[in-house]
């Protein structure tokens, strides 16, 4: 079957110096990533919290990329086995899922982010014909910002001491 043109599948690798315990705390905490990803996320607000396993948390997200234009979306956890893996649901401007799955590897933790989504916004859907090379660009600057973020947000943690937020 063929992806439409306003779907998208991107899979984002990073490596980091670091524990996957740790890279996965900083991660799951979505209302911190306007403080170290501020240049994608703008605004996280939890609407839903979830069960004591936190499955169900929902968060409504304000984010942009290096384009022009804002999108608007929740991610819903769908599942989880951290700090190893878990699979977000996204509705809104994108509709679609990401898994992010972190292996370690001596001192080095390994992150993959799969990312299949649909452009719903009228005008991304309407664009992403003629234009889905750059919205793909536009992701990849996007998670470039957060790999450089989160190693920014290691380096802070462990200048004040610290290796969890919570």
């Amino acid at each position: 079957m063929t992806a439409k043109p306003n779907e998208f599948h991107i899979v984002t690798r990073w490596q980091v110096q670091a524990g996957i315990a740790e890279v996965a705390d900083i991660l799951t905490d979505a209302e911190r990533l306007p403080v170290w990803w501020g240049r994608v996320y703008l605004a996280v607000t939890v609407t839903d919290p979830g069960g004591p396993d936190r499955i169900g948390r929902t968060v409504a997200v304000h984010s942009k990329g290096w384009l022009p234009y804002h999108i608007r979306w929740s991610g819903r956890l769908v599942s989880a086995d951290l700090p190893h893996t878990w699979e977000i649901a996204a509705t809104g401007d994108l509709e679609g899922h990401g898994i992010w799955t972190l292996r370690q590897t001596g001192p080095v933790a390994e992150v993959t982010y799969d990312w299949r989504v649909k452009a719903e916004r009228p005008l991304l859907r309407l664009l992403s014909p003629l234009l889905a090379p750059v919205f793909a660009w536009n992701h990849r600057w996007a998670m470039a910002q957060g790999e450089a973020g989160l190693r920014a947000e290691l380096a802070r943690r462990r200048a004040i001491g610290r290796t969890a937020s919570r």
